[in-house]
């Protein structure tokens, strides 16, 4: 019996090492705001933010995440994704970092170290928007194309406007039982299930890129544009 008691604690204390280790470091939810003919369309994403193994403290390291590009349904068939990437061409790797950026351009700027002390809301603007996407036929990833984020009507038609984009931190929660409420927000997945080529052969998710004209497999990857894990 005192083996098993030992055996059990040390198991515990494994278990708290761990989930200490690969807790996030921050997160932060990404809400994008549509102006439609039929009205205002909003969606938003949670994000985690994660130091990989080489961080150390104050000297800082690289960067992971999880998270799914954000999906928007404007109805009509019409619709537009805003994928883990930045620039008019998808090449910049920039989702790791936009809550430090985002809260630097409202006037708070802080560390990579301190951006967990954070909290509020600022809004996402300019060259921080990430890259947005839209299908004319969700069922084809050859149907990709890059929206001008500033004159999204042009692909739509009058109405049509990217209103604003927030990003709000969020507290890291009691991971890994971050299932919702106080225990913490989980962050978003599902983006799968919006395009139905997600899971058939030949890498739709490059297909899909290179359609829209975008660079992110030479950076990025392509299926790290749509979801990160």
């Amino acid at each position: 019996m005192r083996l098993l008691r030992v055996a059990a604690v040390a198991a515990f204390l494994l278990f708290i090492a761990w989930a200490t280790i690969a807790r996030p470091d921050h997160k932060y939810r990404l809400t994008f705001n549509v102006a439609t003919p039929h009205g205002m369309v909003s969606a938003s994403n949670v994000m985690a933010v994660y130091l990989d193994d080489f961080s150390i403290g104050p000297i800082g390291g690289g960067i992971g995440m999880k998270g799914d590009a954000v999906f928007l349904d404007l109805g009509e068939g019409k619709n537009i994704i805003a994928i883990l990437a930045h620039g008019k061409d998808g090449s910049e790797d920039r989702i790791g970092t936009l809550a430090r950026e985002a809260f630097a351009t409202a006037g708070r700027k802080v560390q990579f170290k301190d951006v967990k002390q954070l909290t509020g809301k600022v809004p996402v603007q300019g060259n921080l928007i990430p890259t947005l996407v839209t299908f004319t036929d969700l069922n084809e990833p050859t149907t990709a194309k890059v929206l001008d984020i500033g004159d999204i009507d042009t692909s739509f038609g009058k109405g049509y406007r990217l209103q604003s984009v927030s990003l709000e931190m969020l507290p890291v929660g009691l991971w890994p039982f971050d299932f919702g409420g106080p225990l913490g927000e989980p962050v978003t997945r599902g983006i799968e299930g919006k395009l139905p080529w997600w899971n058939k052969p030949g890498r739709p998710n490059a297909v899909a890129l290179r359609a829209a004209g975008l660079r992110t497999g030479s950076t990025i990857g392509p299926e790290l544009a749509f979801s990160r894990n």
